[in-house]
């Protein structure tokens, strides 16, 4: 008995090692490349409900209560989210649990017709597996924000529905007849930015229409294999600005972007503000360092879009087929959504300067 034991033992190990080999020596599948093709939620009226929640790091109610009466002067009715408020752990807006609950919310009221989110940070990486693309598209809506919130627009282009890449409550609490701000309440109201931008001394000249994905870079490249990964697609435009990032961390997630393939799957770049970020090297600026990447792409790059953490932030539709033209002497960016066209001259616009100090705790850059 007992020799028969010991060989069920040993019989029973063989297989389990055996069908370890096998499942070790299968290769792995490659993830397969999507293409986007996002549903535009429809512009606000008067009256309309805008939802305010935090998904990643609080937000004073000081702050959002100013959003609030801001969001009352566009003739919108603001609604707070039931966890706003909440602190955990010095930081969080609350626990994961409370703040998809909040998404949720928000997403599923029907009366809500848009998100605007409290303040970036970080958190919303802890979010990606608790939400499901039917949830997220099941009546399409603005989700608003920027900074920690480019993983949510990762998972809004993912399920198939465009939103805002813009400035948010923390911001807007500060002033709100800024350019940001209004300009923001423009779009979200029917008028549809089409930039023109001065020229750039790094820009790549060409033309070419694709989807707009990206982001903050240091936010949207770890989201890279994940349902929140827009840049897993045909055919793309990509945005990228940082903060407070050293040159060779923002070299790092580049190099990131070209192991994965997504650079192959560019039809342009726009690159946007470069806050605050590290002088380590002797480029002239963070733009002077990317461009030998690209241009080995064959591919249009737009430099200093102004959009990101610094003082001018214009909202940027992501998830939407856009056309960007960069010629010698200066470019353009276009959305191709239903919507009010309404030029916007770049260089014309006066920013509302921020203390750096302010802009990089908001980012979450450094502790408060």
């Amino acid at each position: 008995m007992l020799q028969v034991k010991s060989y069920n033992i040993i019989l029973c190990g063989l297989l389990l090692l055996a069908a370890g080999c096998k499942k070790t020596d299968e290769p792995q599948q490659p993830l397969t490349p999507v293409t986007l093709q996002c549903t535009q939620p429809a512009f606000l009226k008067q009256g309309d409900k805008v939802a305010l929640i935090s998904p990643s790091y609080f937000t004073p109610m000081e702050n959002v209560e100013k959003t609030a009466d801001l969001l009352r002067s566009w003739g919108l009715e603001p609604v707070v989210g039931p966890n706003v408020g909440k602190v955990v752990d010095g930081k969080y807006a609350g626990t994961v649990a409370e703040r998809v609950s909040d998404i949720r919310w928000a997403m599923s009221a029907p009366d809500i017709k848009a998100i605007l989110c409290n303040r970036g940070g970080y958190g919303t990486i802890q979010l990606i597996n608790e939400l499901t693309f039917d949830e997220l598209s099941a009546t399409p809506k603005w989700l608003i924000g920027f900074s920690d919130i480019c993983t949510l627009h990762g998972l809004m282009s993912r399920a198939g529905v465009m939103s805002i890449h813009g400035t948010m409550s923390s911001f807007m609490a500060a002033d709100g007849t800024d350019a940001n701000s209004t300009m923001l309440r423009d779009l979200l109201l029917g008028k549809v930015p089409r930039y023109e931008l001065p020229a750039h001394e790094q820009n790549i000249t060409g033309k070419a229409t694709g989807v707009l994905v990206g982001g903050n870079i240091c936010t949207f490249v770890p989201n890279i294999g994940t349902q929140a990964d827009a840049t897993l697609s045909k055919d793309i435009i990509l945005f990228i600005e940082e903060i407070g990032e050293s040159m060779h961390n923002i070299d790092r997630q580049l190099n990131i972007l070209m192991l994965n393939g997504v650079l192959d799957r560019c039809k342009g770049i726009i690159l946007g503000e470069f806050t605050d970020c590290g002088t380590e090297f002797t480029y002239p600026n963070v733009e002077a360092m990317l461009r030998p990447y690209f241009l080995k792409y064959n591919i249009p790059v737009l430099c200093g879009f102004p959009a990101g953490h610094g003082d001018i932030n214009l909202p940027l539709v992501m998830g939407a087929p856009v056309t960007i033209d960069v010629r010698a002497d200066g470019a353009t960016l276009q959305f191709n959504i239903d919507g009010e066209q309404q030029t916007v001259r770049t260089a014309d616009i006066t920013p509302h300067a921020m203390p750096a100090a302010v802009r990089m705790v908001l980012a979450g850059k450094r502790q408060n």
